[in-house]
């Protein structure tokens, strides 16, 4: 569904991602582990073409190399993005609105799917963005992205700042979207141990590279990857 080669990023003369190549597949939950400043962010947001890049990037058969971000959206990539970003002074409703801004003939019936989703969020449906706990933000961030009925959900550090229990029940959230409704996703993160454990595959990039490619359960019983990402 998404294949990436030879994907570069420079900030001036500092190369965050230097030249690598990964794919997913459609069904799968693929993840990217690597410490902070490995160039994972980088990775996603010039997917997205939110930064300069170089390289090519084909999704469902069809270069996206260079196509404004708002087309790749509507070509069915969603990103949630690192820290959440959603819209604080605006309702979660409104937030959900603007989510669905590509795909506003189905808002209602999308709506209340993320309702049923998400029952913390029709809880506060009236309650501004910025009063939500962290956990609820980021479940609003996700039923944001999905409002757009994307092919392929991509997430950059769900379980950032949020309790152990909170990052077990966005993770199950997302195992759900993948085994019941067939979602593709590709989730960036820190927490190594969480995102193996719910991943079919992953890479492991180091200083903009990606240094190790296998199955996730591979990746997990790694004494390398123990001891560099899990604590052990």
């Amino acid at each position: 569904m998404l294949k990436v080669k030879n994907l570069k990023v420079k900030y001036g003369v500092i190369e965050a991602v230097r030249g690598i190549d990964f794919n997913v597949k459609a069904k799968e939950i693929v993840t990217i582990i690597g410490a902070n400043g490995a160039g994972k962010t980088s990775t996603l947001n010039a997917i997205f073409n939110l930064v300069k890049k170089e390289g090519y990037v084909e999704f469902v058969e069809a270069d996206i190399s260079k196509l404004p971000t708002h087309l790749i959206v509507k070509r069915g990539l969603s990103l949630v993005p690192e820290g959440r970003k959603i819209f604080i002074n605006l309702t979660v409703e409104e937030n959900l609105r603007i989510g669905a801004y590509l795909n506003d003939e189905n808002y209602e019936r999308l709506k209340e799917e993320m309702y049923s989703l998400f029952p913390r969020l029709k809880e506060k449906r009236n309650q501004f963005g910025g009063s939500l706990s962290g956990g609820e933000q980021q479940m609003l961030a996700i039923a944001r992205a999905l409002m757009n009925e994307p092919k392929m959900l991509v997430l950059d550090e769900p379980s950032l700042g949020l309790a152990p229990k909170i990052v077990k029940e966005v993770f199950e959230i997302l195992i759900k979207l993948n085994q019941e409704s067939d979602m593709t996703i590709l989730l960036v993160e820190q927490n190594a141990a969480a995102a193996l454990k719910i991943a079919n595959r992953g890479y492991v990039m180091e200083n903009g590279k990606i240094v190790l490619e296998d199955d996730a359960k591979v990746l997990l019983a790694s004494d390398e990857i123990k001891k560099k990402y899990l604590g052990g």
